[in-house]
């Protein structure tokens, strides 16, 4: 078998000084990165590479290699400080925009179900779940809402923390193949969670199972008051962010204990020539109560409505930041890994599945958010470079992680149940990890579910923006609705929510009979595939004409035949032809 081995490893070696660019063509069948067919079909290995192949690919180089190493690696730190700079201007900037919605939606005092709706929506809002968290641990040390409502919005709050990655994916709808990966490997986040709520809310509802096991084990438990524990990684980042935007939490806070955001407007100062934190009163942007000064973004005499604009402009910015510095990432690993056998890459990765998920645990507590450890594995799924199978434990690791740091910070609150309310955080997720990761078949739906979702974007390009509203906006928002109608204390909005449940469960009944057994799921495949031909060809419509111009051109010169010419009656005449052969086909596409 060793010899086998060897055989390979030169035919591999032999074959990449060839640089056929084909895996076909290797006497191994061995992919390589920068293959042309490198996203057809499975990657079917010929024997598993070993350590020592691992070893020798790694640190075997020449002189002139490692210096194009090492610039390449200040490159990725390079870009990987300014992405991880984007994702922390992204919070703090939708802290601006959505904090006000956010915090009054915390207040609520209401039902599971509407408690887990506001968790999402909040969450998405804020794009942190650990922000959500700590407005949640306060509000429940205040005693604005109730211990177990605390956990069912945390619930919620796990689910909304993973529209940051499936954000960063769409960074590579550039690459059909890539968009495709990456979707699977953000959404695979979405699964678990989803699929851990599906269960796991109504056994909490039924039994409250959460509530009294954290309530045990805090009880005799005393905590002390101080500062919050910061990670090496937001030291790192952070000065460069508060120089830009600081999100004012304490006014997310106080609008959730039942204020209101008008009160801190419009913002005043001393000197609004030199705006200090102690000589102002902070809004929705707020300043370094480190160094005193106020970041860029934060303007003397600013009303509400500006402050919101200056975090619109800064969340558009971010954007841009995330998505350059997510094409110089993928561009640079690109680069580096060109040529180098799967085989190697992923022995390389392919580590224990339990050991991945401790991974993700520190990878966690280092950064802070489980968002930005998601958000920066997702484009090294998108190449290849790393399975779905190896991204899902490590993302399991990142919600153990981000809970972590919830508890570190309960320990220096002021209540117990603050550290009641984050311990929950950590059961559930262990609950859910026990549920859907030891036994094969259950670890396999959440995997299996997420790689059809990014099937789904082969098919359509604009799958993942849709997905996004409806699973993060619409269905939260619609549930939230009626739930509510059950809070307000009418027999005839009690009724009315009554109806409307029985509605959605025929509505979602029926959806599921079409789906499964009338065609459903063939007609939204044509329907999606019809979209994708007609953005492509829209896409490449002025080449296509430059073409066939060229083909008759050089068809008239062959025949000798004049070229006719059209006046302005007559063009007006085609494109009216045109009009109406576009909307025949409308027509027919919405009849069938």
């Amino acid at each position: 078998m060793s010899n086998e081995n060897e055989e390979m490893v030169l035919s591999d070696v032999e074959l990449k000084a060839e640089d056929p660019g084909n895996r076909k063509d290797r006497a191994t069948h061995s992919a390589h990165i920068g293959d042309t067919d490198f996203y057809e079909g499975e990657h079917e290995e010929v024997g598993d590479a070993s350590w020592s192949e691992v070893f020798q690919t790694c640190c075997c180089h020449s002189p002139m290699e490692w210096v194009w190493i090492f610039a390449g690696l200040c490159l990725l730190c390079f870009f990987l400080y300014f992405f991880l700079l984007g994702l922390d201007l992204l919070g703090s900037s939708a802290k601006v925009i959505g904090g006000c919605t956010a915090g009054s939606l915390l207040g609520d005092d209401t039902n599971p179900i509407a408690a887990l709706m506001i968790g999402i929506l909040a969450t998405v809002l804020l794009q942190s779940s650990s922000t959500t968290t700590s407005i949640i641990v306060s509000l429940v040390g205040a005693g604005s809402i109730g211990t177990r409502q605390a956990i069912y919005m945390i619930m919620g709050a796990n689910i909304g923390t993973s529209v940051t990655n499936t954000i960063v994916a769409m960074g590579q709808m550039g690459d059909g193949d890539q968009l495709e990966r990456a979707f699977a490997g953000a959404t695979v986040h979405d699964m678990f969670n989803f699929m851990a709520v599906s269960i796991l809310l109504p056994l909490e509802v039924v039994s409250g199972y959460l509530y009294y096991m954290t309530k045990a084990m805090v009880s005799g438990a005393t905590v002390k008051e101080g500062d919050s524990w910061t990670g090496p990684i937001k030291k790192i980042v952070g000065p460069l962010g508060k120089k830009i935007i600081i999100a004012n939490k304490s006014i997310i806070k106080s609008v959730a204990k039942g204020g209101a955001c008008e009160d801190f407007y419009p913002v005043r100062c001393e000197d609004p020539e030199n705006p200090t934190k102690s000589t102002c009163n902070a809004g929705l942007i707020g300043c370094d109560k480190g160094t005193n000064e106020c970041p860029a973004f934060f303007q003397p005499e600013a009303t509400q409505g500006d402050d919101q604009v200056s975090g619109g402009v800064c969340f558009f910015l971010a954007l841009v930041i995330l998505v350059v510095c997510l094409i110089g990432l993928v561009s640079i690993l690109q680069k580096m890994l060109l040529g180098m056998s799967t085989r190697i890459i992923y022995k390389a990765t392919n580590i224990n599945g339990y050991l991945a998920m401790l991974v993700g645990v520190g990878i966690t507590i280092l950064v802070q958010s489980s968002s930005i450890t998601t958000s920066t594995l997702t484009p090294l799924v998108g190449m290849g470079v790393l399975q779905l199978e190896q991204m899902y434990p490590l993302t399991l690791g990142a919600n153990i992680g981000t809970t972590v740091t919830a508890i570190l910070a309960s320990l220096v609150a002021d209540t117990i149940d603050s550290l009641q309310v984050a311990l929950a955080h950590l059961f559930f997720n262990i609950s859910g990890i026990i549920l859907f990761y030891p036994i094969p078949f259950m670890r396999r739906l959440p995997i299996n579910a997420a790689r059809k979702l990014g099937r789904a974007t082969r098919i359509w390009r604009g799958f993942p923006i849709v997905y996004i509203i409806v699973a993060f906006f619409i269905i939260p928002l619609a549930l939230l609705g009626v739930s509510s109608l059950f809070e307000q204390g009418s027999v005839g909005f009690t009724v009315l929510g009554s109806l409307l449940v029985v509605f959605l469960g025929i509505l979602i009944a029926w959806m599921v009979y079409y789906w499964k057994f009338n065609g459903g799921r063939d007609d939204c495949i044509v329907c999606l595939e019809s979209r994708q031909r007609k953005s492509t060809a829209n896409k490449n419509l002025a080449d296509d004409m430059d073409f066939l111009k060229a083909k008759i051109a050089a068809l008239s010169d062959h025949t000798g035949l004049p070229e006719e010419e059209y006046d302005e009656e007559n063009v007006e005449e085609v494109k009216k032809l045109v009009d109406e052969d576009d909307n025949t086909n409308e027509e027919e596409e919405m009849a069938a």
